[in-house]
């Protein structure tokens, strides 16, 4: 049996971890690291009501978080270097989309080259601007987007502090990507465009037939869904980080991404959970050496957890839809019974 020690040293742990998870700098941190995520949630969420989904995020994310750090750190202007990642981001997802829908490409395999051609183009070039130096844009000079400083919050009784660590002082791309999630449910669900998005999506020859262009609304699909995507990577560079462009700095939110629709139901709201929970989980990354002080941790076992929660997530999604398969089939068959009963 363990000693009256030991037990209260796993006490003390447990506790430790609980009080840096239930924290307010915990829960602030939790909405920074959810953006970068959230954002190309959406852009695979939008796609993939069109029937064509997005597999290039990662790719065009790296293309517009390194286009936007370049030209905003050449320009001196952030917004400068906003809209031209975002130009860089619509380019990419048009190149996919031609691809695709003009020359009959295979979407998955142009998908797949949109992310090697970011990964390596962003490389290439960046090598170029630095005179081989690093792979990045660490020795330019950074300009960030600005942040949105709530300080009245602190005048609020009891919860100012709290509130204020909590969403006081957010890079204004994280309220963007928050907002965006109302806007796309909006879009999808209130729009006229928005509901031909969907109906192309769930069956393009119905659409056809009462007159909606398949291969126009595919189009915007996708072109919105590299808009999305360019939206984290610009946050990843000019605003999650202080040093500008790194090499393959999305280090697979891209990929993440492409699961958050489908865990949550294909709604916006519920893309906004499934992100949020991969949020959670990369924060425990970021956050493990500060929750466990004291203990030592492999570096790799931390940064394995959002994947690990990718992982686990697919299962329990998988196991789930299964579930719902077997139970409509049993359905099926009770109808079928009874209609032959009847007869």
């Amino acid at each position: 049996m363990r000693s009256t020690f030991e037990r209260e040293a796993s006490m003390d742990v447990i506790l430790s971890i609980l009080q840096g998870i239930f924290s307010a700098a915990f829960l602030g941190a939790i909405l920074r690291v959810t953006t970068p995520i959230l954002l190309p949630s959406l852009g695979a969420l939008i796609s993939d009501r069109a029937g064509v989904i997005n597999i290039g995020l990662e790719g065009i994310m790296l293309w517009a978080a390194f286009t936007g750090a370049t030209v905003g750190s050449i320009t001196g202007n952030p917004w400068v270097g906003f809209v031209a990642g975002l130009i860089a981001a619509l380019l990419s997802a048009l190149l996919l989309a031609f691809f695709h829908l003009h020359l009959s490409g295979d979407l998955i395999l142009g998908g797949i080259a949109i992310n090697i051609l970011g990964s390596a183009g962003t490389i290439a070039i960046a090598y170029q601007l630095t005179g081989g130096r690093t792979g990045g844009t660490t020795t330019l000079a950074n300009v960030q987007m600005p942040t949105i400083d709530l300080v009245p919050l602190k005048s609020l009784p009891v919860v100012g502090d709290a509130l204020y660590t909590i969403i006081g002082n957010q890079n204004i791309m994280t309220w963007i990507a928050f907002l965006l999630v109302f806007v796309m449910w909006f879009f999808l669900y209130r729009m006229p465009v928005g509901k031909h998005l969907r109906a192309v999506g769930e069956n393009p020859d119905a659409a056809a037939s009462v007159g909606i262009n398949v291969r126009r609304i595919r189009y915007l699909a996708l072109a919105l869904s590299g808009l999305l995507a360019g939206l984290g990577g610009i946050h990843l560079s000019m605003g999650y980080v202080s040093f500008g462009f790194t090499r393959d700095m999305t280090a697979g939110r891209g990929f993440i991404a492409l699961v958050a629709p489908a865990l949550g139901n294909g709604t916006p709201f519920g893309t906004l959970a499934a992100a949020v929970l991969f949020g959670t989980f990369a924060a425990l990354e970021t956050r493990s050496s500060s929750l466990l002080p004291g203990v030592e941790i492999p570096s790799q076992l931390p940064q394995m957890i959002p994947y690990a929660a990718t992982i686990i997530a697919l299962v329990i999604y998988s196991y789930r839809r299964q579930r719902m398969a077997a139970a409509r089939a049993r359905r099926f068959e009770q109808q079928a019974a009874q209609g032959t009963a009847g007869d």
